[in-house]
Formats: C-alpha cells, sequence, structure tokens
C-alpha cells in the first residue's frame, strides 16, 4: 500500500512540475510583447478582441473592459477591429453584442470585422491569420489571459503584442479564472505544437474590404 502511494505521489509531482515548468515558459516567452498604447510605433492589420461570456444583449464586465480598452488602441492606431467569440447558437452571440457596444462608442462600421467561430482562443488567433489575412495584430483581453493568446500567435506564425484591458474588480472571479488558465495554457501548449485547423474554417476575408460583409 505504501508503495502505490508513493508511486501516486510521484506521478502528482511530475504532473505539478510539467504544468508549473509549461506556465513559466509561456509567460517567460512572451511577457516582451506586452506593451502600452503609447509604445504602438509600428503599423497592424487589426485589433483582434478576444471574446468573453456576455449577458442577454450586454457585455459582461470583463468583455466591457475589453472592448473599451480596443476603442482606446483604435483611437491611437486607427485600424481594423477584428471581434472574435462564439456565435455557435441563436440565443447566445457574443459577437453582435460586442459589435453594438462598439457602434455605441461611435466606432465606424465599416472597421468592425466579425469573427463568429471564435470558439477558443486558439481558433480565433488562427482564423485571424488563415481566414482574415492578417499578418500584425494587436490583442486585447486581460493578463492572465494575454501570455497564452500571445503565445498561440507566435506558434501560428503571427506577429503580434498585446494591450492588457483592466482586471474586473472581483477578486474571486480573476482566482477563479487565473486557476482555469494554468489548465488552458498546458492544453494549448500542445495545440501550439500540432497546430491543427480550426474546426469551422470558410471563405477568406481581406481586412482591405468593408467590415459589414462579415455581419450575421
Amino acid at each position: 500500500m505504501k508503495k502505490i502511494i508513493h508511486i501516486i505521489l510521484e506521478i502528482v509531482l511530475f504532473i505539478a512540475i510539467i504544468t508549473f515548468g509549461i506556465n513559466l515558459y509561456m509567460v517567460k516567452t512572451t511577457e516582451d510583447k506586452i506593451v502600452s498604447i503609447n509604445d504602438i510605433k509600428d503599423s497592424y492589420d487589426a485589433i483582434l478582441v478576444l471574446g468573453c461570456k456576455v449577458e442577454g444583449n450586454s457585455p459582461s464586465i470583463m468583455l466591457e473592459k475589453r472592448l473599451n480598452k480596443a476603442v482606446e488602441v483604435y483611437n491611437k492606431i486607427n485600424t481594423k477591429l477584428l471581434i472574435s467569440g462564439d456565435h455557435g447558437q441563436n440565443e447566445y452571440d457574443e459577437i453582435n453584442v460586442m459589435k453594438n457596444y462598439l457602434l455605441d462608442m461611435n466606432i465606424n462600421s465599416n472597421d468592425i470585422f466579425q469573427d463568429h467561430a471564435g470558439f477558443s482562443t486558439y481558433d480565433s488567433i488562427y482564423r485571424a491569420k488563415n481566414i482574415f489575412g492578417a499578418k500584425k495584430i494587436v490583442i486585447v483581453t486581460q493578463r492572465y489571459h494575454m501570455y497564452r493568446a500571445l503565445y498561440l500567435a507566435k506558434a501560428l506564425d503571427l506577429d503580434a503584442i498585446g494591450v492588457i484591458s483592466e482586471d474586473v474588480p472581483y477578486k474571486e472571479i480573476m482566482i477563479k479564472n487565473e486557476i482555469r488558465e494554468v489548465l488552458s495554457r498546458c492544453k494549448n501548449f500542445v495545440k501550439a505544437i500540432i497546430k491543427p485547423e480550426s474546426k469551422y474554417l470558410g471563405n477568406t476575408i481581406s481586412l482591405d474590404s468593408d467590415g459589414n460583409i462579415t455581419n450575421g
């Protein structure tokens, strides 16, 4: 019995070390890509806003903070906004909630491109490159999420920087997100090696066109 317990403890310790190592590596290899708005000097194809939970026709506070920061970046560098999230069901639609919020902030509809199949961070990054043809992007999300997004962008040969949006003012929510993110980084570390196609592809869409063609 003691031998079995010893083996189990060794396995648990091994998994913990691997998990810690992957998380540390992902953070350390991407943290230099996180910048402030004033540090953005180059031109970029798009500002990628990663989706998050919506509540009816309103963005959650976390998504609202991402959108607010994206507008700040948009006003600074004047490029297209690519909003990517979950619109897999008629009754749950992150994308149009995001677009309507941006329209209420006086963003030109032509400059808003909607990715309705950004069901995961990997999908959003993959489709930004392979569907929308982006080569250089600014990613907007919270810090806990940013390292994974930047890591995936690098793995998929996208030139990306990240601008951090504010955390939500609820410590318990952020702690829960940080814990969940530890496992998500491990999962996406493997995906970054395998580089599978996104589940949903479709016709390519040029970011030089009118964003309204992505309405839906």
